[in-house]
């Protein structure tokens, strides 16, 4: 195989070329970059000033194909930069007609954009709607939450959602499927105190429902969590037919998790231990296991001795 072999004069001078190419290169592709050209983005339309007396429903999707006029760099990162800019189209005339036009627009929505691009026509132009009454529903708040407690810690009561309620105007078909409306989620880590702070509501997926308000104060309740013992008495339940029945021992030891809060006021009459006859009746057990069917909420049972209990029954 044959090796070129140059001189350092050569081998300067094949460097300055290759540079001044490589420069040349940037140079032209910068310059074509720079110019205006005209491409085709997706947006995603937002609707404002919603009419009052009128539900709504699009008949078409909630995107549309925009001719926009700007330079090679906005061409060349459109998918980013336009991805998380909506058109937002102004509906307020609804109240009089069921479709809009977004060309009539155009000279507002560009108002609102960079100055170095601007759309020139949105496909579809006009956008359909489909009415029906606007009704009014209250439903309570739901809190999504992803939290992490630190070791011994957990939530020791019922959150507090002040306002409880939210209310929804929009069409009636779409609220009857309503039942609840969810937060943002409120995500914490190793957590030991209580949590208190304005969570936003979740955002309507249809353009035509309305929120009211679009947040609320969420408090938590943390406490420390340790164990607790008590004596509970065991109850016999489905002896149907009211035999005499004596179980053996007739106090079971139930240990369980509580908050120091609530330690001191823990009794026996926080629980229930029961022992069931049909175990016996139907599947011929000869030893009853003890399960705890009322508990105080947030308190978790670690032990139960004994498990199992012996009964005579007296016929």
């Amino acid at each position: 195989m044959a090796i070129i072999k140059l001189s350092a004069i050569e081998r300067r001078r094949l460097s300055v070329f290759v540079t001044c190419l490589v420069f040349a290169a940037f140079a032209w592709l910068f310059t074509a970059l720079s110019n205006t050209y005209k491409f085709t983005v997706k947006q995603i339309i937002s609707y404002k000033n919603l009419p009052q007396k009128r539900a709504f429903y699009p008949l078409q999707g909630d995107t549309v194909s925009a001719i926009v006029q700007g330079t090679g760099w906005q061409m060349l990162f459109s998918k980013v930069d336009y991805n998380n800019k909506p058109i937002n189209v102004d509906i307020h005339t609804l109240e009089t007609k069921n479709f809009i036009v977004i060309s009539q627009q155009l000279k507002q929505i560009n108002a609102k954009k960079d100055l170095s691009h601007e759309i020139i026509t949105v496909n579809p132009d006009t956008l359909f709607f489909d009415f029906s009454n606007r009704i009014i529903k209250r439903v309570p708040v739901e809190v999504v939450s992803d939290i992490q407690y630190q070791k011994q810690y957990s939530q020791s009561n019922d959150m507090a959602i002040k306002p409880g309620y939210v209310t929804i105007s929009g069409p009636a078909e779409v609220l009857a499927r309503i039942k609840t409306w969810k937060t943002d989620s409120v995500k914490l880590k190793n957590v030991n105190d209580d949590f208190s702070g304005r969570v936003a509501l979740q955002k309507p997926k249809e353009g035509n429902l309305a929120i009211i308000p679009r947040g609320v104060n969420v408090t938590i309740p943390v406490d420390e969590y340790t164990e607790k013992t008590l004596e509970i008495p065991v109850k016999v339940i489905n002896n149907q037919r009211y035999y005499d029945v004596r179980v053996f021992p007739q106090k079971v030891k139930v240990t369980f998790t509580t908050s120091l809060t609530d330690y001191p006021e823990m009794n026996e009459d926080d629980f229930e231990a029961v022992a069931d006859l049909d175990l016996w009746r139907h599947n011929g057990y000869s030893t009853l296991p003890v399960k705890v069917t009322r508990l105080p909420t947030y308190s978790k049972v670690t032990k139960i001795e004994p498990q199992v209990i012996d009964f005579i029954i007296k016929r």
